[in-house]
């Protein structure tokens, strides 16, 4: 397939600036096979079963970017992508002019020195531990398509409510919607809950630039699977219950993780897994998801796995509706195609 098959319009007032007023008031899309369902996030309970399995994505977003000048006085932004050490980061530099190495770039209240290049990242050097940098001086990183500076309503609401290994420069969206409340209900019914780690880098928001996209080539994410969650989806999968990814990041750590048999292994690693339909999922039975940017490659992820007619229409259904799309918008429910139909 080309990257103009995963293109549509979609009126600039369906992307949602702000959160719900509540985490569960969202609405949420159940695509099968035969329909369209409208329903509410609070609703989910019902959709499941006693012994079904939510894979959960655990990583804290990062207070990332930092604003700051060059020792010439040029403004610089810093997007730290990847920690490397206590000093030690990976970062997109934005800048008037590239800085070369040596170069010192003055935060708030620290400093770093710029001492390589990584491909399309910048080496730096923080004159501190870098997590009491970014705590300190850095700022949330929203996505690009929300116009506003975060603000404190940010700071709560574009973190999951489990949100425990800072990594991430992006939030795991599908997770947003779950509340106390809700996970309460959803225990009380027998769901189970395990939780995977990939840390979003800021690739999850690069256009992919290539029509072939078999020459497209994914940015490197780190994931980690433990022993209780591999146990936990075995189980599941034992018992011929559903296992259920919350959000494109839990499925393509599910994806990363598992053997040619779907046996899903414990344990860290870097994934770079492109799924575009043809490709065959191991794992998950359902994917729980927000909606996807145009031309992008969860656009791509989630039409393998329900199909691409069937996201054509469960897209065209949402905007006639009037559903609000990305980070802070409305969730989708999605039955696993079968692989003929994929």
């Amino acid at each position: 397939m080309r990257l103009s098959d995963f293109d549509f319009e979609l009126p600039a007032e369906l992307i949602a600036q702000h959160p719900a007023a509540h985490r569960s008031a969202s609405r949420l899309l159940h695509v099968a096979p035969d329909a369209l369902t409208d329903l509410h996030f609070d609703a989910l309970p019902s959709l499941l079963a006693a012994g079904d399995l939510l894979v959960f994505n655990d990583t804290r977003v990062l207070r990332a970017r930092l604003h700051g000048r060059k020792a010439s006085g040029g403004r610089v932004e810093a997007l730290v992508e990847r920690v490397t050490g206590a000093c030690e980061a990976l970062a997109q530099l934005r800048a008037s002019k590239p800085p070369r190495p040596g170069t010192r770039l003055a935060f708030r209240s620290s400093g770093a020195t710029v001492t390589g290049r990584a491909g399309e990242f910048w080496q730096l050097r923080f004159d501190e531990p870098v997590a009491a940098v970014l705590e300190r001086d850095g700022e949330l990183p929203l996505p690009p398509y929300i116009a506003h500076p975060p603000g404190a309503e940010d700071e709560r609401r574009y973190q999951t409510v489990f949100a425990r290994v800072p990594g991430s420069v992006a939030a795991p969206t599908a997770g947003l919607h779950f509340d106390a409340p809700l996970l309460a209900r959803l225990r009380e019914r027998g769901v189970g809950f395990a939780f995977v780690t990939l840390h979003v880098g800021a690739g999850t928001f690069q256009p992919v630039r290539v029509e072939d996209l078999s020459l497209h080539r994914m940015h490197a994410e780190r994931y980690e699977v433990p022993a209780a969650a591999a146990d936990a989806i075995a189980a599941a999968r034992a018992a011929g219950r559903r296992v259920v990814a919350v959000g494109t990041t839990s499925l393509r750590t599910l994806e990363s993780a598992a053997d040619a048999h779907g046996r899903v292994h414990p344990g860290a690693g870097e994934t770079r897994l492109f799924v575009t339909p043809g490709y065959r999922f191991r794992v998950a039975d359902r994917l729980l998801t927000n909606f996807h940017l145009p031309k992008s490659t969860l656009l791509m992820l989630v039409s393998a796995f329900a199909g691409v007619e069937r996201i054509r229409s469960a897209y065209a259904h949402a905007i006639a509706q009037r559903y609000r799309f990305f980070s802070y918008g409305d969730a989708m429910l999605l039955e696993r195609a079968p692989p003929d139909d994929a």
